[in-house]
């Protein structure tokens, strides 16, 4: 246990280190008025507001991560079964792939506006923003897991006249689901980004709303501190992802310290 302890420490502690250090720098510079407080305020008076205003915080954080949390399912549904899809059938591949590539070429900032004029004010365009941030690293991670499953597995089940589907369910499936998580730890730190986009062009409530109405009202510290805890919601997505995979994948943690010398990174393809 202590050496697993360490090892964490030894992957993840020069990071802290470094975000301490540039904290502890730019609370300097603020005290020091090497920075403008009105521009930039100092990391000890955005703790201070998070505190004074956490009931109001948290209240639009709900609201956000509701829609976040709802889209990023929505996008594991969909991005599994285009994988599957494509999977199945060549035709489909060539059919779809290109469109999901295409689909990506959108500005979302361009197509908030259009979702807010057909979908009204309600949670449902910033649950389609989240799930158009989302789906398509879990589509490409999960599509190219299933291409990967070792040959020989297949051949042996079809050697056992197992057919097509459970092929698919009793191999293809679990030999992708590395790739799979591995989408879904990306698609995890984009969904917060899409519902706060949603609610920045059109919301009640939620931190985008709550962003841009700091931000008119030029109070900085308001839209830092909302910063902070969009930081916060991503960094425990992520964090909640690894936590699954880890339980479904109990060896796959054990197979990254052999490949990575015990460094902690994650495996799997980037898309990125």
């Amino acid at each position: 246990m202590n050496e697993r302890r360490w090892r964490r420490f030894a992957a993840y502690g020069p990071a802290f280190v470094l975000v301490v250090a540039l904290l502890l720098l730019w609370e300097v510079g603020v005290r020091a008025g090497r920075i403008d407080a009105t521009l930039v305020p100092a990391p000890s008076a955005i703790l201070e507001v998070l505190g004074n205003k956490r009931d109001v915080l948290l209240t639009h954080s709900i609201q956000t991560m509701l829609e976040t949390v709802l889209g990023l399912a929505l996008a594991t549904v969909l991005g599994v079964a285009i994988a599957v899809a494509i999977d199945l059938s060549s035709w489909l591949r060539r059919a779809l792939y290109p469109l999901l590539v295409a689909s990506q070429t959108i500005p979302m900032v361009a197509l908030a506006p259009l979702l807010l004029v057909w979908f009204g004010f309600d949670i449902l365009p910033k649950v389609i923003l989240v799930v158009l941030y989302c789906f398509f690293p879990i589509t490409v991670a999960c599509a190219d897991g299933l291409l990967s499953v070792d040959p020989d597995l297949v051949r042996l089940m079809r050697s056992m006249r197992a057919s097509r589907w459970q092929i698919l369910w009793l191999v293809r499936l679990p030999g992708a689901m590395p790739s799979f998580f591995s989408g879904l730890r990306i698609a995890a730190t984009y969904s917060v980004t899409g519902a706060i986009i949603g609610e920045y062009v059109g919301a009640e409530q939620g931190l985008g709303i709550f962003m841009q109405t700091s931000a008119n009202a030029h109070a900085i510290v308001l839209v830092f501190a909302a910063i902070v805890i969009t930081t916060v919601l991503s960094l425990a997505l992520f964090a909640l992802v690894g936590l699954v995979e880890r339980i479904v994948l109990p060896w796959q943690e054990s197979t990254q310290r052999r490949a990575f010398g015990a460094v902690g990174m994650p495996t799997g393809p980037k898309y990125m």
